[in-house]
């Protein structure tokens, strides 16, 4: 028998005696796994297994470097969350900092001690949040608000502003203040940080009042995430317009077909200089779709551009009135 036909039998033998062993160690990683609660993973995360969870009030009583935090914390929607079995907070400290046994490892039990020399927890034993990336900043507020909080967070992941990096920490600011979220009078300025364009587009002549406080962008979108271009509110764009236009909603016997779909085919939403928020002046925005009417008071025939098309078609969203001696779907004269 050759050399190489006996190393040919030698490896088969091998293989047959290590290909059982591969096969039971590809079935092991198969099987499933039972998850672990997550603060084990948080535990993982800060780098310390030996770190442990004492909870907010054995934390802050350690000094008085915290103390405006706590406060506000407990008057937020968050610290109001008591368990009723225990009477412990559902949401504190390490639900977003992870475990703090050591971070008041070097600290007294003598709060007023500690606070004259002034020593303080050791923050670096915490979860390095702003460090993460934006995706792992959100789950940790998702790992509560994925179950518990508006049905629009089922759309988070897949939102423009979660695929952009933007995080729940971007907007929501947890140690401000007992709020906890953005007011209504800084949203505005809040979402012209990334969106400069609008700011500039709210600043034109004709604008939704967003200036005067009368309104704020998320009365029109819906910031954690829509099934709508846009992150628009509703089922459609007119859906959203017509929440505050309702005069415009319908049905009319005699719809202008263009918008019974989207406002958008006249209208841009955050300014224009055309009123009210038209894309282009009358009358060439509705000769964009309709031929001009006729003039014959010169000699010669000339296009008539001195006219507002509302002059004369005042219902342009819809009549129930056809006009007088017109044959048709009626033109929407009052």
């Amino acid at each position: 028998m050759t050399l190489a036909r006996r190393l040919g039998r030698i490896a088969v033998c091998a293989l047959g005696a290590v290909a059982p062993l591969l096969l039971f160690s590809c079935a092991e990683l198969k099987q499933s796994k039972p998850i672990l609660p997550m603060h084990e993973y948080e535990r993982m995360i800060v780098g310390r297994l030996d770190a442990d969870y004492v909870g907010t009030a054995n934390c802050v009583s350690k000094c008085h470097a915290h103390d405006k935090i706590s406060n506000d914390f407990s008057h937020s929607v968050h610290g109001e969350q008591i368990k009723p079995e225990t009477g412990l907070p559902l949401v504190n400290c390490e639900s977003c900092h992870g475990p703090g046994s050591l971070a008041i490892t070097h600290l007294s039990d003598d709060r007023e001690k500690n606070s004259e020399e002034k020593k303080k927890c050791d923050t670096t034993t915490f979860l390095d949040l702003m460090r993460l990336p934006p995706q792992a900043q959100s789950l940790i507020c998702l790992k509560c608000h994925s179950a518990a909080s508006i049905p629009a967070l089922a759309f988070w992941n897949a939102s423009p502003h979660a695929v952009n990096d933007v995080s729940c920490f971007d907007c929501h600011k947890l140690h401000k203040g007992p709020q906890q979220k953005v007011s209504r009078e800084q949203m505005a300025e809040l979402c012209y940080g990334c969106h400069p364009e609008v700011k500039a587009e709210n600043s034109l002549f004709s604008h939704h009042p967003i200036r005067e406080k009368k309104m704020v962008c998320v009365d029109c979108h819906e910031v954690h995430g829509s099934i709508l271009p846009k992150l628009l509110r509703g089922n459609s764009v007119k859906d959203t317009c017509t929440r505050c236009h309702m005069e415009k909603q319908g049905p009319f016997v005699f719809e202008h077909a263009d918008v019974t779909e989207n406002c958008l085919n006249c209208h841009t939403p955050h300014g224009s200089v055309n009123s009210p928020l038209l894309n282009a002046s009358m009358p060439f925005l509705c000769m964009q779709c309709h031929a001009g009417h006729l003039a014959s008071n010169t000699a010669g025939l000339k296009q008539l551009f001195t006219n507002r098309c509302t002059d004369c078609h005042s219902q342009v969203h819809g009549s129930d009135a056809p006009s007088p001696g017109i044959t048709g779907n009626g033109s929407m004269r009052q």
